[in-house]
């Protein structure tokens, strides 16, 4: 009881002040323009220190964001033409590996060609020079058998003439039987 004997009180007490006070809303325009301008310094000073140094900040990093894309589309368009570039060059150098390899089997096929030639005029230089010589060689063979056959021939003769003949006689039928080498025909002579 109390308790609510102190509650009435107080309300009771409240109640009176109530009444001896001004009323509850009132407007005071003093208060009013204060608090407004305090409210527009306050913006001011938050648009000074931190809405513009955000919004440059945000500028700043919106232009290095579109410098960044720029930049990579440029570095795509630059891998593009890289790429292009490089097929270009491989394509030209297969090009010119192909155009060096058809002159190298060209070159190899031209000293080829000049060797086989080199070698066969060498052959037929040979060949030319081994019937020279098989030539010359039955030349003398032949010199040298009609030499032993006059030598037979002039011992044949001498021993059916039973005469000797000399060595200079003899020598020169030799050399008429060889100038002449067709028989003649003797019209007194028999066998």
């Amino acid at each position: 009881m109390v308790l609510l004997g102190l509650t009435s009180a107080i309300g009771a007490g409240a109640i009176r002040m109530a009444a001896d006070a001004e009323p509850l809303f009132q407007i005071n325009l003093f208060q009013v323009v204060i608090a407004a301008a305090n409210f527009v310094v306050f913006l001011v000073l938050m648009y000074t220190f931190a809405f513009k140094p955000v919004a440059k900040m945000l500028s700043d990093r919106k232009e290095r964001i579109e410098q960044g894309l720029k930049d990579a589309d440029q570095a795509k368009r630059d891998r593009e033409s890289a790429e292009t570039d490089r097929l270009a060059a491989l394509t030209e150098a297969r090009r010119e590996a192909n155009d060096i390899l058809a002159r190298a089997q060209k070159v190899a096929q031209e000293t080829r060609d000049a060797d086989i030639a080199a070698t066969r005029e060498e052959l037929e230089r040979m060949r030319v020079r081994a019937s020279d010589e098989i030539e010359g060689e039955k030349q003398r063979a032949l010199a040298e058998l009609r030499g032993e056959v006059a030598d037979l021939a002039l011992k044949a003769a001498e021993r059916l003439v039973n005469e000797t003949m000399t060595d200079q006689r003899q020598r020169r039928l030799v050399e008429e039987f060889l100038a002449d080498p067709t028989p003649k025909a003797s019209s007194g002579t028999k066998r």
